[in-house]
């Protein structure tokens, strides 16, 4: 006897009796967990248990938003030990393929990746058919400007201030992820068949006379390296430090600011600036995380006080209907 078959009937498992075998079901096993009766907890959000959580989240939210806002205000940008950053308007490091557009391995100094760079760094991973290195976008689109600060004295003769160039990148960047590849003293021969990338004035291995500054583990490349969540940023770009207890770092005064332009930002419509601030506990000076906190527990403590006189209404009104009834 022949026996129908079509496609429906392997959709829902075949025929429900197959000769000379079992029947087959898509049915799951007939368990605690893939039946979903495990056992599990069911909150039943009520009047009594949401309005608190608002009402807490607000006393706590709001005064922690107050203490960081007035801290950061607090931080004098010209005075103490000081600190220079570079800022940066409408450039989006947190762009996804901008982001990925580098080779840790090369960075951290393999040699094997030195001279095959990954594929994320396309299309800045080769050149003039050598590689480059260091290869991607986030690293050919290094800020490379020159900032240099003067005092004019009495006489207006400029006064230069030491800027100090190392020290301003992370520990762990400077001492872990990033390595200078393996080989002798001559930092050009380590870096022998890689070229540089297409936007920099310069080869890698002499970003810096100071050997312990130059190459990948230069700290104005590692602190750039570090990509930025934000469109508008600043990064720290050198350090006055304090020489005496009894004098200010910088003296009141007027003071001259050099800049050698060599960074472009016309093209996605950005501005530059130069920030000199101190820092607190919470860092430098960004009212953003204290304003955050205020807002959030405002919006909470406005939340709950809605809900409750919601909850009043309705409540009074079922009430009133139930004795009518």
């Amino acid at each position: 006897m022949a026996m129908n078959y079509n496609a429906k009937d392997e959709v829902d498992g075949g025929p429900p009796c197959a000769p000379g075998g079992t029947a087959k079901t898509r049915r799951p096993d007939n368990t605690a967990f893939k039946q979903q009766r495990l056992p599990a907890w069911q909150p039943i959000l009520t009047a009594g248990t949401v309005l608190p959580i608002f009402f807490i989240i607000g006393l706590i939210f709001i005064p922690i938003g107050i203490g960081i806002f007035v801290t950061s205000n607090n931080i004098r940008e010209i005075e103490g030990n000081v600190f220079m950053y570079y800022g940066l308007s409408n450039f989006y490091q947190n762009h996804r393929r901008y982001v990925k557009s580098r080779d840790d391995s090369q960075l951290n100094g393999d040699s094997s990746a030195l001279l095959n760079p990954s594929k994320e760094c396309e299309p800045y991973r080769r050149n003039e058919d050598k590689p480059i290195a260091p290869c991607g976008a986030i690293a050919n689109s290094m800020f490379n400007d020159t900032l240099e600060l003067f005092l004019i004295g009495n006489d207006s003769y400029p006064v230069p201030i030491t800027l100090k160039k190392k020290g301003i990148a992370w520990w762990t960047d400077k001492n872990v992820k990033f390595r200078n590849p393996p080989g002798g003293d001559n930092l050009e021969e380590r870096f022998k068949g890689t070229t540089k990338p297409v936007n920099w004035l310069n080869p890698v291995y002499v970003l810096d006379s100071d050997p312990d500054n130059n190459g990948f583990i230069n700290e104005d490349f590692i602190v750039w390296m570090r990509t930025a969540a934000l469109p508008t940023f600043r990064k720290l770009y050198r350090l006055i430090e304090r020489k005496s207890d009894l004098h200010p770092t910088l003296p009141a005064g007027r003071y001259s600011l050099n800049i050698t332009y060599n960074y472009p930002v016309h093209y996605f419509d950005g501005r530059k600036r130069m920030i000199l601030s101190t820092i607190s506990w919470m860092g430098g000076k960004n009212p953003f995380l204290g304003i955050a906190y205020i807002a959030v527990g405002s919006i909470s403590f406005l939340l709950g006080v809605v809900l409750l006189v919601i909850n009043h209404k309705y409540r009074n009104s079922s009430n009133t209907a139930d004795i009518t009834i």
